[in-house]
């Protein structure tokens, strides 16, 4: 239903419009004065409003501003008895969709009605549509019952309204673009684009000109101009994933762009300039790898500003049934099928085991089983053999083997730590990263 609120203090032409635009299909509700009209707004869903400018209580050009101020998709279209091009201009300039002169233009009302409203319902469609995008990549969108995970999402809280580079650490599919995702989300940039790269999906020469893009005949193929992924991120946020296959040489021009805002497109001879948030990714340990010079000391310090580290799987045992359910659902509804139950065996295969591959393994996995499902409910029959293999027993401490003392002085010091990983790390002086790695190598 198309709603319209009527303005004017003028009874009998206030009802003759009301009536004329009933007939026309809108619903319509009316107002005597400015203050009252307010009121209406306050109370019902209101698409566009049709006002006089001259009003006992103000003028309907300061009106628009105030509707405008409160309800800025409502359209207004504003009623003069004499044009005025000043009060017109003005009228424009607070957020009018129009300006008309009674009697004259009274055949321009119902369309010019019509479009307005249009404008306005499009307006209210996209705003739900971003507001439901933003649910999606939300933190509240991030299923957890984990204190590891729970921990770097109350980080990642903090920094998100912080304009200021942010490093995500972590195994691969560990969900360092959701994280990305949802910081993008709660950051004053949320209205702008988020463009994501990864970086170790291309050669050298694409990954540049993906980055910074090319002006026509800078290279064979170049056939026209193209903007790179910085100046579709002004504005917004430039996720860039697995930077730690970034080539050395671009590492020295994202360093420069990261410190001037400025970059020249690949055959140009002139900067652009673009203002993102660069929010990085790497499932290495970037400061063992800046040390042993296979990654820029400087790029690192400047995107190690704020890190989040993300767990593994197998570290957050308790999120798997969440994780479970909420991919069961997912690939039920795509593949138009029931919610399947799970078994009690099947969830302890998946939580038996050692995920590799992490939060994207899983996701995979239980893909796969929801295809695979002839019943309704889910059985170890619908797991791949290396999830319902037993697992590979341990072997026992050497007092003489290198690798046996490093487990059980690694594990001595997560015990001192209470088991906090970036604790032990900064006590064993190593990267978070290399520990987690050793966690996993030794099986602690």
């Amino acid at each position: 239903m198309k709603t319209v609120l009527v303005i004017d203090d003028e009874e009998k032409l206030r009802g003759l419009l009301s009536r004329i635009l009933r007939t026309e299909g809108f619903e319509v509700y009316e107002a005597a004065d400015g203050k009252s009209g307010l009121k209406k707004l306050a109370h019902e869903n209101v698409d566009a409003v049709l006002c006089d400018v001259k009003l006992p209580d103000v003028n309907g050009v300061q009106l628009v501003q105030q509707i405008k101020s409160s309800w800025p998709l409502v359209e207004i279209i504003l009623l003069t008895a004499y044009g005025n091009i000043p009060d017109g201009v003005q009228a424009i300039k607070n957020g009018a969709f129009d300006y008309i002169t009674k009697g004259d233009d009274n055949d321009k009302i119902v369309p010019l009605l019509h479009r307005a409203i249009e404008k306005a319902q499009l307006q209210k469609r996209v705003q739900e549509l971003e507001k439901r995008v933003g649910e999606k990549f939300s933190f509240k969108a991030i299923s957890s019952k984990s204190k590891s995970i729970q921990e770097a999402i109350s980080l990642a809280e903090r920094v998100a309204p912080v304009d200021t580079s942010v490093l995500l650490t972590g195994e691969t599919g560990t969900g360092k673009e959701v994280f990305a995702q949802a910081i993008h989300q709660a950051s004053a940039r949320a209205g702008k684009s988020f463009v994501a790269l990864n970086c170790s999906t291309f050669s050298k020469e694409i990954l540049e000109s993906e980055l910074f893009g090319h002006k026509q005949g800078a290279f064979t193929g170049a056939t026209k101009d193209q903007k790179g992924l910085i100046e579709e991120a002004n504005g917004g946020t430039l996720f860039l994933d697995e930077i730690g296959e970034m080539p050395l040489e671009l590492q020295a021009k994202l360093l420069r762009v990261l410190e001037t805002s400025e970059f020249i497109r690949l055959g140009d001879t002139k900067t652009t300039k673009s203002n993102f948030r660069l929010i990085a990714a790497t499932n290495r340990d970037l400061k063992k790898e800046s040390e042993e010079h296979r990654f820029r000391s400087d790029l690192y310090f400047r995107l190690n500003i704020f890190e989040v580290h993300l767990p593994a799987l197998r570290e957050r045992v308790k999120d798997i049934p969440l994780l479970t359910e909420f991919f069961v659902h997912q690939f039920a509804a795509k593949t138009n099928k029931k919610p399947p139950q799970i078994s009690a065996e099947f969830m302890e295969r998946l939580q038996a085991y050692h995920w590799p591959g992490n939060i994207r393994e899983l996701k995979n996995i239980i893909e796969r089983a929801v295809i695979l499902l002839n019943g309704q409910e889910l059985t170890t029959d619908q797991l791949p053999a290396d999830v319902t293999a037993p697992p590979v027993r341990q072997q026992p401490i050497s007092a003489f083997d290198l690798a046996s003392m490093e487990k059980l002085h690694i594990q001595r010091v997560l015990n001192h730590t209470r088991n906090n990983k970036a604790e032990a790390a900064r006590l064993l002086n190593i990267g978070t990263a290399t520990l987690y790695r050793k966690i996993d190598e030794y099986g602690l």
